[in-house]
């Protein structure tokens, strides 16, 4: 059929790469950046809609299939799973926003009084040379007591439509980054009336927020990130064009004709060589497997069916991150980026209509094994039983 639609073509060649992504340049920023959040539906609590963590490594699980119908219902399955480590996040402030015809425009922001160094590092290029003044003004406007702050809410809560708290992440807690400059980001709140958002956001000013009060086990997300980065490439790996004939003038990498005489331009559909990789991508509905809480049991990858006693993080720690410490979620999958790159988390857009999404997770095995080569033992006590203690 292609053969009979395009001419002189011997063989039939499907494009490689959505034009839908065009153009594939370098993101502006590093960090996910959530364009639309869940709708609100103001019958439920406030709560957030969204979350930060950083993307430890890969491993896989062994689980039970339930899904009655299909062939695999009751049968073992093996899957890939990512580890994405999550410390809480600090809420240290809200955005007001009211409804214009051009959009929602902000109206006003209400910050905490007391603004971690690793958040106030955010707001310079070199923190070592500054002066570190920033918010210390504005500090004195909750400890004067003049009630600045309560004319601030009460001027949100009588006209916006939309609250958005402002939460830094934590970097400190996770020793693998090497950094001391926090994230900060705007999380939509979602629930109750205007002025329960607001008495909601208030109430949480300076506290930390676990990923578990924001996400549940079984939930479908969406992950919001960018992709790890690749330079420039050529047509051949950019595009998955084919390569010419071994005797071609000047190089067979390329793509032979990039357009005809007139139009006298080259068009955008022409696959072209440039920047690949480190764009900004939102990947939709990555099932939770698990979440860990530090300090307790579900931290472990000790699971009903394996009661070895072993730490989520494999041996030898995850390749080019290191040991998971804090919370955790386990996502069904990959999902974009290197290994600490920072990846947003979001509730999902849409109601779940398909099986996979209701399907209750029940783990049989988590595998532990080294992550470095072929692993063959899953826990430090395993290798010893069978290689012997090292002599000193």
């Amino acid at each position: 059929l292609w053969a009979t639609l395009m001419s002189h073509r011997k063989f039939e060649h499907p494009r490689h790469g959505n034009l839908g992504f065009l153009p594939k340049k370098r993101s502006k920023r590093s960090r996910g950046k959530v364009k639309s959040f869940p709708k609100d539906d103001a019958s439920k609590a406030p709560h957030l809609t969204a979350f930060m963590g950083f993307k430890a490594g890969m491993t896989h699980v062994l689980r039970d299939v339930d899904k009655p119908g299909s062939k695999l219902h009751k049968k073992e399955k093996v899957e890939a799973v990512t580890i994405v480590e999550t410390p809480p996040i600090i809420v240290v402030g809200m955005v007001g926003y009211v409804k214009t015809a051009q959009g929602l425009r902000a109206l006003n922001t209400v910050w905490a009084e007391h603004i971690d160094d690793q958040a106030r590092r955010r707001f310079y290029k070199n923190w070592y040379k500054s002066k570190k003044k920033a918010f210390t003004r504005y500090s004195k406007k909750h400890s004067e007591g003049s009630g600045k702050i309560a004319a601030e809410l009460d001027e949100l809560k009588k006209h916006c439509a939309v609250i958005r708290v402002l939460v830094h992440t934590q970097v400190r807690k996770v020793k693998n980054l090497k950094q001391k400059k926090a994230h900060i980001m705007e999380i939509q709140v979602n629930g109750g009336t205007v002025a329960e958002k607001v008495d909601w956001a208030f109430k949480y000013f300076e506290k930390a927020i676990p990923v578990d009060a924001v996400f549940s086990a079984n939930e479908m997300i969406d992950c919001i990130g960018v992709t790890k980065g690749h330079g420039f490439n050529g047509v051949v790996t950019r595009w998955g064009v084919s390569r010419l004939p071994r005797k071609t003038h000047r190089g067979l990498r390329k793509v032979a004709c990039i357009g005809a005489w007139h139009p006298a331009r080259v068009p955008y559909t022409v696959a072209r060589a440039g920047q690949m990789g480190y764009h900004h991508r939102t990947e939709m509905n990555k099932k939770v497997f698990k979440i860990g809480k530090m300090g307790e049991a579900s931290h472990s990858a000790t699971t009903d069916f394996d009661r070895t006693e072993k730490e989520i993080t494999p041996m030898g720690g995850f390749p080019h991150y290191g040991i998971v410490k804090e919370d955790y979620l386990m996502l069904k999958g990959c999902i974009m980026g290197p290994k600490k790159r920072l990846i947003t988390l979001r509730s999902s857009l849409f109601a779940q209509t398909k099986r996979d999404a209701a399907e209750e997770i029940s783990l049989k095995f988590i595998d532990t094994s080294s992550k470095f080569g072929h692993g063959r033992f899953q826990t430090a006590g395993e290798k010893i039983r069978v290689f012997g203690a090292k002599a000193a």
